[in-house]
C-alpha cells in the first residue's frame, strides 16, 4: 500500500534554539517538545518529571460533591449499592477499581456487567430491573450512561438512583441522575477533558478518600488499572492521563495487583519493562476476550482477586477465551477479505461495508480494524444479533465516521461512538440501503488524500545524532500514545551495511548507515517487497521510530522502519 510521508511544519526556530540551549539538548529534541506545546524550561520539567501532585483536585469536576454526598448517605443508611460498568477493558477496570476500593470500606455492594449479546452496550433495562428487584437503591455507572436519558428515567420510576461516571460526549439532554461526572459536559470546568472511564472512577475514589481522610496510598493501589484503561481505550496520553499512565506503568512493572500480575505471567512476559504498547497488545486483548467470548464478569473477578489460585484459574480461562477469539478473528477476516477481493464493485468503493449473519459479534470490531488497515477507508462489519443486524465501524485519519453515520440515522435503530470508532444496530431489511447510503455519504465527504495512509514525520535526523544522551532523553518522552506518539524521524541517503534479509514471510532485517556513521540495526515489518532493491551501494530514504531491542539481556538501539523510499 502506498503511504504519504508528511513532515510536520517546522516549529518556531528561535523558540527551538532557546529551549535547546536552556535544556542542553539537541535541537531535534527541542523541536519535538515545541511541537507538543512545550516551549519553556518549566514546561519541559513538568513534562519530563511527572508528579502525583500534578493530578487535579477531583472536586473541580461538576457534580463531584453531589456524588460523594449521595454515597455517604447510602453508606450511612445501609443501602445496597451496585457498581455497573461496560464489558470492555475500560469498563471492567473501572468496575474493578471502584468496587475494590469501596468493598474494603462497605460490605453492602455488588458489581454488574451487562451481557454483550443479550443487553448490548451501556445501561440496560435488564440491569436496572436486576437492581430494583434485588433491593439496590444506588447504581454507580462507569464508562457509560451519559446518553441513557430514557434508561435513567425508567430507573427513577423504580426507585433506583444513579451516579454516572462517563467520558463520552453528552447528547443534547443530560440524564436525570443524582450526579453526572463527565468532563466533556459543557458546564464542567474540570481542567482535563480526556480521562478514560476508569480515570473518572479513579477521580471518584480520590474525592471520597480526600473527604474521609483516607491516605492517597490507598487510592494509588489502583493506578495499574487506570494505566491499563488509558492504554487500551486509546485516550490522549497528555496532561493528567500522562501522569496516571506514568505511575500506573511503574506499578504494573513493580507491584501490580494479583490479577494483573497473573495476566502478565500467563501472557509469557518476563522482566519489568512493560510499555503502553505491551499493555495494549498483551493485556488488553485478554481482558476484552472475556466479554467477547463468554462473560466480562470473569475479567472483573480476575482484576479484583486477592487469591493467587483463583486469579490463576480466571487468568487461564481468559487466556483460553483469547485464543478462541484469535481463531474467530482470523477466520472472519479471511472471509471478509475474500468477499471484497472477489467483488469488483466493492474493490472500487471509498467505503467498506460487509455483512455475514453468521459472524461472531464479539470480534467484528477487530475485523473492522484489520480491513481498515488493508484497504484504508471507512469500514463497517455487520452480523446478526438478537433479531437485528449489529455493526462495528472504524475510520481513517481525519475522517469523522460519527458524522457520516448521522447522515444514515433514519436507517438505524441506534448508533454511538466517536470520530474514529462506532457501533450501530439496524433492521435486517435496511442493510442494502445502508450500504448504498454510507458509500454515498463517504464518497461526497472524504478527501482523496484521506484514502492514502499517512506517515507523519516529526523531524529529519542524521544517524550520527542517535547517540546515548539523545536516546536517553527520547525515552523520557514516554509513555507514548495518542497526542504523544513515539516520534518518527526521516533519514535520507542511507545504505545497507552488509546484507538485508527476509524474516518470516514479509519482514526485513538489516543494518543501515549514512556516509561516515556507524551502522544501526533495523526491523521493517511488512516491507518484504522492497528486499530486491536493497543492495549495497544503493541509496534510499527511511522513516522510523527509535527503540531499544533486548535480546538475551543485551540491549541495543534499533530502528523500527515505518517506510522505505528508494
Amino acid at each position: 500500500m502506498n503511504k504519504r510521508w508528511t513532515v510536520r511544519d517546522n516549529a518556531d526556530d528561535e523558540v527551538v534554539k532557546k529551549l535547546a540551549a536552556d535544556l542542553n539538548i539537541d535541537t531535534v529534541l527541542s523541536t519535538l517538545l515545541v511541537n507538543r506545546g512545550i516551549s519553556t524550561f518549566d514546561e519541559a520539567r513538568y513534562f519530563f518529571r511527572p508528579d502525583i501532585l500534578h493530578l487535579h483536585d477531583p472536586f473541580l469536576m461538576k457534580d463531584m460533591e453531589k456524588a460523594i454526598e449521595r454515597i455517604d448517605d447510602a453508606i450511612a443508611a445501609g443501602e445496597k449499592m451496585l457498581i455497573f460498568g461496560d464489558y470492555d477493558v475500560d469498563g471492567t477496570t473501572a468496575v474493578a477499581t471502584v468496587y475494590s476500593f469501596f468493598k474494603e470500606r462497605y460490605e453492602n455492594l455488588e458489581y454488574y456487567i451487562p451481557d454483550r449479546y443479550k443487553e448490548g452496550y451501556g445501561i440496560s433495562t435488564q440491569g436496572i430491573d436486576y437492581a430494583a428487584d434485588n433491593g439496590f437503591t444506588l447504581i454507580i455507572a462507569l464508562d457509560c450512561g451519559i446518553k441513557s436519558v430514557d434508561k435513567i428515567d425508567y430507573a427513577n420510576t423504580r426507585g433506583v438512583d444513579f451516579i454516572i461516571c462517563d467520558h463520552h460526549l453528552p447528547g443534547a439532554e443530560l440524564p436525570a441522575a443524582i450526579a453526572i461526572l463527565d468532563p466533556k459536559r459543557n458546564d464542567c470546568e474540570y481542567p482535563y477533558k480526556e480521562l478514560s472511564g476508569c480515570g473518572i472512577g479513579f477521580k471518584l475514589i480520590q474525592a471520597y478518600a480526600e473527604t474521609h481522610d483516607i491516605p492517597f496510598e490507598e487510592v494509588a493501589r489502583y493506578l495499574d488499572l487506570a494505566a491499563i484503561s488509558i492504554s487500551c481505550d486509546i485516550v490522549h496520553i497528555t496532561g493528567e492521563n500522562r501522569t496516571l499512565a506514568h505511575f500506573g506503568l511503574q506499578k504494573i512493572n513493580t507491584d501490580p495487583c494479583m490479577g494483573v500480575k497473573t495476566l502478565v505471567e500467563i501472557a509469557g512476559r518476563t522482566g519489568n519493562n512493560l510499555s503502553i504498547s505491551d499493555v495494549v497488545f498483551l493485556l488488553g486483548p485478554r481482558i476484552n476476550a472475556a466479554g467477547r467470548i463468554d462473560d466480562a464478569k470473569h475479567a472483573v473477578e480476575l482484576l479484583i482477586s486477592c487469591d493467587e489460585k483463583l486469579a490463576r484459574e480466571k487468568g487461564m480461562m481468559i487466556n483460553t477465551h483469547n485464543a478462541e477469539r484469535k481463531g474467530h478473528d482470523l477466520d472472519i477476516t479471511g472471509e471478509a477479505l475474500n468477499m471484497i477481493d472477489s467483488d469488483e464493485e466493492l474493490i472500487g468503493r471509498k467505503s467498506t461495508v460487509v455483512f455475514n449473519e453468521h459472524w461472531h459479534k464479539g470480534v467484528i470490531g477487530i475485523v473492522a480494524s484489520r480491513l481498515t488497515e488493508k484497504y484504508y477507508r471507512p469500514t463497517i462489519v455487520l452480523t446478526r444479533s438478537n433479531g437485528h443486524v449489529a455493526g462495528s465501524a472504524r475510520s481513517v485519519l481525519g475522517y469523522d465516521l460519527y458524522e457520516a453515520l448521522c447522515e444514515c440515522k433514519d436507517l438505524l435503530i441506534q448508533f454511538g461512538g466517536h470520530k474514529y470508532a462506532a457501533g450501530l444496530t439496524m433492521e435486517p431489511e435496511n442493510v442494502e440501503a445502508f450500504k448504498a447510503r454510507f458509500e454515498e455519504v463517504v464518497s461526497a465527504t472524504i478527501a482523496p488524500e484521506q484514502l492514502i495512509q499517512q506517515i507523519q514525520i516529526d523531524a529529519e535526523l542524521r544517524l550520527s545524532q542517535i547517540e546515548p544522551k539523545f536516546f536517553r532523553i527520547l525515552n523520557q518522552f514516554a509513555p507514548f500514545g495518542p497526542e504523544n506518539m513515539s516520534p518518527v524521524f526521516i533519514s535520507k541517503n542511507v545504505y545497507v551495511s552488509g546484507n538485508a534479509a527476509l524474516v518470516g514471510a514479509a519482514h526485513i532485517k538489516m543494518s543501515v548507515m549514512q556516509e561516515g556513521t556507524a551502522a544501526f540495526d533495523c526491523i521493517a515489518f511488512n516491507h518484504g517487497e522492497y528486499l530486491p532493491q536493497l543492495k549495497p551501494g544503493v541509496p534510499f530514504d527511511i522513516c522510523y521510530s527509535i527503540e531499544e531491542n533486548v535480546w538475551r539481556e543485551r540491549r541495543t538501539i534499533q530502528l523500527n522502519i515505518k517506510g522505505i523510499r528508494i
